[in-house]
């Protein structure tokens, strides 16, 4: 079982408690007062909890990670978180040249892996990374539509990061979270964010400019997942990137093969494809400058998943945070799984947190049940085929919106955590960094290639120890003076 010296948030969500929780955590001090309570049914010291079947009201009480619902209404659920993920997963392998397909099986089979290494405690649906898309189409010279020829080569790479990441996994099992907190504070993980989606924004203008056509049908993709986003409720706003691209390849299908503008939708491949198969697998191959480029991204997942297991503490008032090194550990040999068949790196992902907040059903059963769902999707060609004809300039628009909403997320870390930018430390560590990472700056150790992203993150965290550990202390004496 991982160390008990892993801080947990605070019960209250105000800006002072925030403040001092933040505060003790740079110390390293452990308070027992912010601790949840302890539940003998989740902290049970086996490697799965206690399971009880839920005997609450579906419209009043919330299901517990450790409570499991009816076959019916879990299979129900599965089917939601499955196609809560399924627009962000399979767009991140189409903008990388991946086998969406592959991705969408391998998404099912490492969220399934997910449960069993974390024992069932964190509920967590695993996704395609987009903290990849950047350091990817760099190694492979990727022109952002097809198949990725240099694919084998960007598969090395991210074997290494998931390698890496598990690494750090075992490291937390062994001393608790405190040190990674430290080490990337919110201001750090929020200017990271910001960057993965800005360092993109040149590729993404640059693939839906090659024509007016494309460019105009980009445009109409932005424009209907925006209003998907806005004007509409429940599980269809879950589901705007989907619904989104759906509406534009309508479009797009009456504009070229029924009115006869810009080149028009081939279902050939559709028609040739089997209704069940494997997926094709890629052998990785492993070349230093890609492994350099693409293993920092270990240290962007970190930070990425740190926010989410924090929210789903906040959701569940379970203690997961004990539980975190297992979760970095599960994720990092599923990346490297992943990778080792051909498909992409893989993370928890927002979109199945924001369901859960909404249905308050924290089973992690149900997300047994998505993956199952994923793998039947995966080991069918023709629903592959079917995703290989979507258009490059729809995919180019869905991508404006994508990078955007990362950068945007960015932002949200710094605002959720009251991050003080009157000081000017904090200043400084994002200006940076954001700078750094949007004009792609890239430092070389020895004969390597950091990349913008890469070089960004290590400023990031060398600016914030320079600066803020002393701060951070003194804050932390004052709170425990107060």
């Amino acid at each position: 079982m991982p160390s008990q010296k892993d801080p947990s948030p605070p019960l209250e969500n105000s800006a002072q408690d925030q403040s001092a929780h933040n505060a003790l955590v740079a110390a390293g001090i452990d308070n027992a007062a912010i601790n949840h309570p302890h539940n003998p049914d989740f902290d049970n010291g086996r490697w799965f909890p206690t399971w009880r079947p839920y005997k609450g009201n579906l419209d009043q009480d919330p299901v517990g990670i450790n409570e499991y619902l009816p076959p019916s209404k879990s299979i129900l659920l599965g089917v939601q978180h499955t196609f809560a993920m399924f627009g962000a997963t399979v767009l991140a392998p189409l903008l990388m040249g991946f086998d969406p397909n592959l991705a969408i099986l391998m998404s099912g089979i490492c969220t399934v892996m997910f449960f069993i290494i974390t024992g069932g405690r964190m509920p967590s649906y695993l996704g395609s990374s987009f903290a990849f898309i950047g350091p990817v189409i760099v190694v492979t010279a990727y022109a952002g539509a097809g198949f990725n020829d240099n694919l084998n080569v960007a598969l090395g790479g991210i074997m290494a990061c998931g390698i890496i990441y598990a690494l750090i996994g075992l490291l937390v099992m062994k001393t608790g979270t405190g040190w990674i907190e430290r080490l990337m504070p919110p201001i750090v993980t929020g200017a990271i964010v910001m960057i993965i989606g800005l360092n993109l924004a040149p590729v993404t203008i640059q693939g839906v400019s090659a024509n007016q056509f494309d460019a105009w049908m980009a445009t109409l993709t932005v424009l209907l997942i925006s209003m998907v986003a806005v004007f509409t409720r429940g599980m269809l706003r879950r589901l705007l990137l989907l619904v989104g691209l759906v509406l534009s390849y309508v479009a797009y299908f009456v504009m070229t093969n029924v009115l006869g503008f810009g080149s028009g939708i081939d279902f050939s491949g559709v028609a040739a494809a089997s209704w069940f198969g494997l997926p094709s697998i890629h052998t990785p191959s492993f070349e230093m400058s890609a492994i350099v480029l693409i293993a920092p991204v270990a240290f962007i997942l970190v930070a990425e998943n740190l926010g989410h297991f924090k929210a789903v503490e906040g959701m569940t008032k379970a203690r997961v945070t004990p539980y975190m090194g297992r979760a970095f550990f599960a994720d990092g040999l599923a990346t490297t799984f992943s990778a080792g068949f051909g498909g992409t790196g893989v993370t928890t992902y927002a979109e199945n947190i924001g369901v859960m907040a909404v249905t308050k059903v924290y089973s992690t059963t149900i997300f047994v049940v998505a993956g199952l769902v994923a793998i039947l999707l995966g080991l069918s060609p023709k629903f592959g085929a079917i995703i290989q004809t979507i258009p490059a300039a729809l995919l180019g628009g869905a991508s404006i919106v994508v990078f955007g909403l990362i950068a945007v997320a960015g932002v949200k870390i710094w605002i959720d955590n009251h991050i003080d930018f009157s000081k000017n430390s904090n200043l400084i560590i994002a200006a940076v960094t954001v700078i750094m990472g949007t004009g792609n700056f890239s430092l070389h150790l020895g004969g390597f290639d950091l990349g913008g992203i890469g070089t960004a993150t290590l400023a990031a965290i060398i600016l914030n120890a320079l600066f803020n550990q002393g701060s951070e202390a003194k804050d932390a004496k004052k709170s425990l003076v107060k």
